[in-house]
This record gives C-alpha cells, structure tokens and sequence, in this order.
C-alpha cells in the first residue's frame, strides 16, 4: 500500500533551520504532484508548498515564500522541505501530500512531523 514517511520535525530557536523529508512508497512516485501542508492548532490545514511531478514548478504559501524551499529527488522518492529563518507562527504539525497528476481521487497523506519554533 501507498505509504508516506515524514522526518525531520523537531524544536528549533527563531530564525533556526530544519529539514523535512517525507519518503514515499507504494506509488509511481514520478507521476504525483509533492506538496507539504501545515496544521496549527485550531486551525486549519493549509497549502505551504507544492512541486510537479518532474520538479520543474514549485509554488508557495505567501508566507513562506522566500524563507522555504520545496524540492524532490525522483529516484530516491522522497521530497524534501527545507524551512530557513524560521519564526513561532511556523509552529505546526506538517503533513506530506502525494497527488496524482491525472487520476485526481488518487490522494494520499502522511502522519505529519511536528515543528515547534519556540525560544
């Protein structure tokens, strides 16, 4: 079955750095757009970036744009969230998204990765 393993969440001081991987099995990783979501409590969960299927497009959530950096590596099958200059409104349980580019009911989560910016 279709699985997505997210990593790399933790604690980190204000303007700190983390790395989220999420490693995808299961699925023809090549054919699903990659996206990261956040969840804050109380909130809802909210698009924070997404990437093509061949990697060449990216977009952002306004307020990570210029901090965040999506990216993938189609033979390891793994995307990647790098998160830099981090502030406490980033705080949020974050979630790996896999959609297929055409068949569109083909949507999968993963458990999500807690991040805590805290001082």
């Amino acid at each position: 079955q279709v699985q997505l393993v997210e990593s790399g969440g933790g604690l980190v001081q204000p303007g700190g750095s983390l790395r989220l991987s999420c490693a995808a099995s299961g699925l023809t990783f090549g054919s699903y757009v990659m996206s990261w979501y956040r969840q804050a409590p109380g909130k809802e969960r909210d698009l924070v970036a997404a990437i093509r299927n061949t990697g060449g497009n990216t977009n952002y959530a306004d307020s990570v744009k210029g901090r965040f950096t999506i990216s993938r590596d189609n033979t390891k099958n793994t995307v990647y969230l790098q998160m830099n200059s981090l502030k406490p409104e980033d705080t949020a349980v974050y979630y790996c998204n896999a959609k297929h580019t055409i068949l569109s009911h083909l949507n999968f989560w993963g458990q999500g990765t807690q991040v805590t910016v805290s001082s």
